[in-house]
């Protein structure tokens, strides 16, 4: 080999040595470009996901509700006056004159019944009436004829006394005379009182006829009060049992419409707010949009042990009679509150195996379920007792898997346009 080839081929292997060795600098670079830009976008989606898993959510404040509260309950409707008619004469009905749903006045004529029985014995007893008067006469002649003989008997004994005083007449004859004045004088005594008795045997037989008139008088069944007959049990021909030889026979039903009572089984949690003068408005299902006021008058003051309710009684008015007795109605109470109550949505609701719970936001961006006591359920609200302040971040519609300590991310409020 010459001299002059030999640099040569050594400036070409040097030449394909560099070449190599900067492709390969070359792919070492590519290499590792691409390494760090897989470990950059997979701690980016690291990143992300981690971002992601933290839940973003959407925070409201409890609004403060009304110190008037309102309590829905169910009631029942009653008549104010609600009374059974009975008959106090027996005999056979003669006539009725109203029937169901007949509105009547009191004393207004209902029926009339035949009572010959006791027509019979009103005609005995006035006649003992007119014999115990008879008889008070004639002890009254009794009497005045006794004065007269006392009267002649005393003359007598006054004379024969004054003879005796002179030695005209024996002393005998002076003591049968003063004998005979006494005599008449305790047979007087005697008489006044037959009188008296006569007087007394008169006014029995006048108590006894006046009893038996005043029950001829029931022989018109009248209506002791203002109402509706809401139930006729008799009819023209029927036997009439005033209760003498049997149990009596109602013979019809009235109520007084013009006022209802309203009976209702206040919880026990609303005893103390429930007094006389609370409003009251009631609702029923065949009028529906409307609302009959009334108010509560009285309660039974009282706890039921069973129950732990307090009765209460509205009074509603019922002038136009619309409102009928027996009917059920829902009562609309409004109740004032100590203090005014926190008022939710439903949907910031979580029912847990623990119990009810709420969640919150604490500083720090970390969720606390709190445990919660509700009130009233107004449907798409809720009255919260306890458990909450007014500026709790509370948040709305929660994930279920929601737990206390957990990151959250708070939404920015939309503000309406």
């Amino acid at each position: 080999m010459s001299p002059t080839s030999q640099p040569s081929g050594l400036r070409r292997g040097a030449r394909l040595a560099f070449l190599l060795i900067i492709v390969m600098l070359a792919a070492a670079v590519v290499v590792t470009s691409g390494i760090r830009t897989r470990v950059k976008t997979a701690a980016a989606v690291k990143q992300q996901t981690l971002d992601l898993a933290v839940p973003v959510v959407s925070v409201i404040h409890p609004k403060r509700g009304e110190l008037r509260n309102e309590v829905v309950l169910p009631g029942n409707i009653q008549a104010y006056t609600d009374s059974p008619i009975y008959a106090r004469a027996s005999g056979y009905l003669k006539a009725w004159h109203t029937d169901i749903g007949a509105r009547v006045k009191t004393g207004q004529l209902l029926a009339e019944i035949e009572t010959p029985e006791l027509d019979q014995q009103v005609r005995q007893a006035r006649s003992g009436v007119q014999q115990a008067e008879a008889a008070l006469e004639q002890s009254r002649a009794n009497l005045q004829q006794g004065k007269t003989n006392e009267e002649l008997a005393r003359v007598t004994a006054q004379r024969w006394s004054n003879l005796t005083t002179r030695g005209a007449v024996s002393r005998q004859e002076n003591d049968q005379y003063q004998a005979q004045y006494q005599s008449q004088v305790a047979s007087v005594q005697a008489l006044d009182k037959a009188v008296a008795a006569a007087q007394s045997n008169v006014g029995s037989a006048e108590a006894n006829l006046s009893r038996l008139q005043e029950m001829q008088a029931f022989k018109m069944v009248k209506a002791p009060f203002d109402g509706v007959i809401t139930v006729r049990n008799t009819d023209v021909g029927a036997l009439i049992n005033a209760g003498n030889s049997g149990p009596a026979q109602e013979l019809f039903h009235m109520a007084a419409t013009a006022r209802l009572r309203v009976y209702v089984d206040v919880p026990q949690a609303y005893s103390r707010a429930a007094a006389a003068g609370v409003v009251a408005d009631l609702t029923l299902a065949e009028f529906p949009g409307r609302h009959f006021s009334g108010k509560l008058v009285r309660t039974a003051e009282s706890i039921d042990a069973a129950t732990r309710t307090l009765l209460a009684e509205i009074e509603v008015n019922n002038a136009s009679g619309e409102l009928l007795p027996g009917a059920y109605a829902q009562v609309h109470l409004k109740l004032d509150t100590a203090a005014p109550s926190l008022v939710l949505p439903v949907s910031a609701l979580l029912f847990r195996s623990e119990g009810l719970r709420v969640g919150i936001v604490r500083p720090g961006d970390e969720a606390d379920l709190v445990p919660v006591t509700l009130g009233n359920d107004y449907g798409t609200e809720v009255e919260v007792v306890s458990g909450l302040a007014e500026t709790d971040s509370v948040i709305v519609s929660p994930p279920d898997s929601l737990v206390s300590g957990a990151p959250v991310r708070v939404a920015p409020a939309v503000t309406p346009r």
